[in-house]
């Protein structure tokens, strides 16, 4: 045989024992160099099938990617306009509620009977309604001699001369003990849930009533607390003041140099009412579910929802500052920071709710997901419920028949307790952000319940979850 031939058929000839590729029982696997080296068969087998599906999924993307990209694109233009719409739902929610809903409306003003800013305002504003219709020679001449010695000791002794000084402070008083009154907190109170009706009106700029809006003002009509103020003069002597006409003193509510646009701006989310947060929900939820990755895009549009809303928050307190700031003289600054307050308290509230709600969603989509540290989270939380688990079993702590019925339907179970938190969030009248933050701590107890009770043993002392 020539040696071309020998060559040739070499591999031929050597026996199966000698290839290198020999598949018998007794043939010798090859010596794996590199960082495969000092792996088992069983970790080198585990290493290609990993190496397959990598190559698979890269060639998935690879053949799926323009379209994933478009379908991305849309799912982020929905989470997207749903962040935008968030803060303008929380505006809309708050507009329906102070206009249509009168019992929020009652509890939102009736503390400002009780600010002694307010009190003052409302004291001063009456006193000088009543000041510029007391003529004071012609009133102190028509006091009977009875009522004179019960005046003069009113008015500090002062019954001829300088008088306006001590007229306008004995007037102040009697204003000021009226506001400071629970009859007048009463009156407030009914004043506004009776006029609650022409609040809309107000905003819209038509109509009267006790509430009107003039001039870029929203005022309230202070003729009732100048009638009790009336009665308490003659009361103390100065029975000529019964003779005094009505006089209508107005009390302001809310003043902007741009109040044709907020009554356009009101109108149009009272028109929206609980729609548009309805619409802003379903814009995410559609982002969501067309998302690639979901979880993802459930994490960074409640992060969204969350940033946009905690913008509307900051805004309301910047524009309360502008607003202080343009009041014209003579306006109490403190009393119209207290009106400001009380309007938009509900406003706040609803700000931080939602804030706090997408807090929670965000924090439990991401608790769920497959990440790294959202894994070491759950492994601490395991274990950690194990440990207790634990040293309740060797404190003699049984469970009985509840242990195997909680492990075979912990997942129904889990999701029958989100379900139940979900309700209690829904059905909870006006939710506020501690409401929110109550629940899901009181959800996270009754999880931590379930997986307590659904522990079990698996060696001495030691405890795992269930497959």
């Amino acid at each position: 045989m020539e040696d071309g031939d020998a060559h040739t058929d070499g591999d031929a000839v050597r026996p199966d024992a000698e290839r290198p590729d020999a598949e018998g029982p007794d043939a010798e696997r090859p010596v794996a160099k590199g960082p495969e080296a000092g792996r088992s068969d069983a970790e080198r087998t585990e290493l290609e099938e990993l190496r397959g599906r990598l190559t698979a999924l890269e060639n998935e993307r690879a053949r799926r990617s323009p379209r994933h990209h478009g379908r991305s694109l849309l799912a982020a233009v929905f989470v997207v306009l749903g962040c935008l719409l968030a803060p303008l739902s929380v505006v809309a929610a708050w507009a329906a509620d102070v206009v249509g809903d009168t019992d929020r409306y009652v509890a939102t003003v009736a503390p400002l009977a009780s600010n002694p800013a307010v009190q003052d305002a409302v004291a001063n504003r009456a006193t000088d309604a009543l000041m510029t219709r007391l003529d004071l020679p012609a009133l102190l001449a028509d006091v009977t001699p009875a009522d004179r010695p019960r005046l003069q000791q009113a008015l500090g002794g002062k019954l001829g001369g300088a008088l306006e000084g001590a007229v306008r402070s004995f007037v102040h008083d009697q204003a000021q003990k009226v506001a400071a009154s629970d009859a007048f907190r009463t009156v407030w109170t009914d004043a506004n849930r009776r006029i609650h009706s022409t609040l809309d009106k107000a905003l819209t700029g038509s109509g009267g009533g006790a509430v009107q809006l003039k001039n870029d003002t929203v005022t309230l009509d202070l003729g009732p607390l100048v009638d009790q103020v009336k009665q308490r003069l003659v009361d103390a002597g100065l029975t000529p003041a019964e003779h005094i006409p009505a006089v209508h003193a107005d009390f302001t509510l809310a003043r902007s140099d741009q109040i044709d646009k907020v009554k356009t701006y009101v109108r149009l989310l009272q028109l929206a009412g609980n729609w548009l947060p309805v619409l802003a929900v379903l814009l995410v939820a559609v982002g969501v579910l067309l998302s690639v990755r979901r979880r993802r895009a459930l994490v960074a549009g409640c992060i969204g929802v969350a940033v946009a809303t905690g913008i509307l928050g900051v805004g309301l307190s910047v524009f309360r500052a502008i607003y202080l700031d343009r009041l014209p003289a003579g306006v109490s600054t403190d009393a119209a920071a207290a009106v400001y307050d009380a309007l938009v308290h509900f406003l706040r509230t609803t700000v931080r709710m939602v804030v706090a709600l997408a807090v929670v969603v965000a924090l439990g989509a991401w608790l769920t997901g497959p990440g790294r540290y959202a894994g070491l989270v759950r492994r601490l939380w395991t274990s950690g419920i194990g440990a207790v688990r634990g040293t309740a079993d060797h404190a003699g702590l049984r469970t009985g028949p509840v242990g195997p019925f909680v492990r075979r339907y912990r997942t129904w179970i889990n999701w029958l307790l989100v379900a139940v938190a979900l309700l209690v969030y829904l059905l909870w009248s006006y939710p506020t952000g501690w409401v929110v933050i109550g629940i899901a701590l009181c959800l996270l107890f009754a999880l931590a319940v379930v997986e307590f009770l659904a522990a079990r043993k698996a060696g001495a002392g030691q405890l795992t979850r269930p497959a």
